[in-house]
């Protein structure tokens, strides 16, 4: 069975990602669209605005047959651990290629990037330690270092955030992966960090913001969602009353890094060059977390990398954890979030063949990373009522969603 794989957060789904699945199934001739989705924390460090399992739903109505969860440890981190994490678990059980969106749209592209990044690797290192140690943020740092290496004409803007994320998941690939196959389908329409709604395909930045500051599923969002999406989100809310957010969180986020001391907050990952300091302070002021965010950053500590360390306090990543996590490679197994008949066909051959347990309930297989994974699920249900607490952890144990 032909396979293709896709990564994914679907927060939420919508018409676009409905396209890439489309296109990424014509171009590969796949018979099985196997997703990689982030569970209930994301890439950029947000609580997702309904939970994994609506989210599955929506994918699988949507096109995908498998959907395998990836794990906190590697959701919650920057493109490199982001996209390790998905390329291993997708290789670990035999997918054939990767296909991803990028406002290039041309792999070759990529593909020579890769090849002159390789060759100036010490040039770019040098460059980005420079600017790290001058105060710039990663991202802005890494963004010079492209600069300074000189990228050849026909390659692609690493000022672009998918094709940071895709160049990203090519260095892995042809690193450590090279039996995947690793395709790319141009973006449509839409920048990712676009944040007002202006067709059927619009960004899911634009999304969410629409439908948190409305607090209903309007008119202008359900043009570029589909209607199972629509009908997630609805049921989601309907029973938890929630679509989730940062300021959600605010109280216990707030709760936490006032009653630690300065040391226990040091040992969270991503708290680093006495950031621990400056949160304290701050978080005395605030009485928000947008207004937190804005007294909080700095030109070195971006929004999203702030947010990321916040999700760690929140959910109690210490440093340690994070380091004993990452060294292992391949990942130390996939967890199965939902599936179609012929996902499923797919996950009986891949039993077979695959070196790391394929599970379907976390209470099959003891591991750290599956602990991790309780916590984060305890903190981002931790904003609904005790009742809904309980039945969502309950859920945490159950089987995978059949569609």
């Amino acid at each position: 069975m032909k396979s293709c794989g896709v990564v994914v957060e679907y927060n939420p789904f919508h018409n676009g990602h409905l396209y890439h699945l489309e296109k990424s199934k014509k171009h590969t001739e796949a018979d099985c669209m196997i997703a990689i989705m982030s569970g209930n924390f994301l890439q950029r460090g947000e609580p997702a605005i309904i939970d994994k399992w609506h989210r599955t739903e929506a994918a699988l109505k949507g096109g995908a047959d498998l959907v395998l969860e990836l794990p906190f440890l590697f959701a919650v981190q920057h493109s490199d651990y982001f996209s390790q994490g998905a390329v291993a678990t997708l290789a670990a059980i035999g997918v054939e290629s990767l296909c991803f969106g990028s406002e290039n749209g041309k792999i070759e592209a990529f593909t020579k990037a890769y090849s002159h990044m390789k060759n100036n690797k010490e040039d770019y290192d040098v460059t980005v330690r420079k600017y790290l140690n001058e105060g710039y943020s990663f991202p802005e740092a890494s963004r010079l270092g492209y600069e300074a290496v000189e990228f050849p004409t026909n390659t692609i803007d690493l000022s672009q955030p998918n094709n940071i994320l895709g160049y990203s998941y090519v260095k892995q690939i042809l690193t450590h992966a090279p039996q995947m196959e690793p395709l790319t389908i141009q973006r449509k329409n839409n920048h990712y960090h676009e944040d007002t709604i202006s067709g059927s395909i619009a960004s899911a930045t634009s999304i969410r913001k629409e439908l948190l500051k409305q607090r209903t599923l309007t008119s202008q969002a359900t043009q570029s969602i589909p209607n199972d999406t629509a009908e997630r989100l609805t049921a989601y809310k309907g029973k938890t009353s929630i679509w989730h957010d940062w300021e959600a969180y605010f109280d216990l986020l707030q709760y936490k890094i006032l009653t630690m001391d300065e040391s226990t907050l040091r040992c969270f990952h991503g708290v680093d060059e006495g950031l621990e300091y400056r949160m304290k302070r701050t978080m005395k002021e605030s009485t928000s977390f947008n207004g937190f965010m804005n007294a909080l950053k700095t030109k070195r500590y971006t929004w999203t990398r702030l947010q990321r360390t916040l999700a760690h306090i929140l959910v109690g990543t210490d440093k340690e954890e994070v380091r004993q996590g990452l060294r292992e490679n391949p990942v130390p197994y996939a967890r199965v979030l939902g599936m179609t008949a012929r996902g499923k066909e797919y996950l009986r051959a891949a039993k077979k063949q695959t070196d790391i347990p394929l599970i379907t309930q976390p209470q099959q297989l003891e591991h750290p990373m599956l602990d991790l994974e309780e916590r984060a699920s305890a903190a981002y249900y931790s904003v609904l009522s005790p009742e809904l607490r309980v039945e969502r952890m309950k859920r945490e144990y159950g089987a995978p969603v059949i569609l």
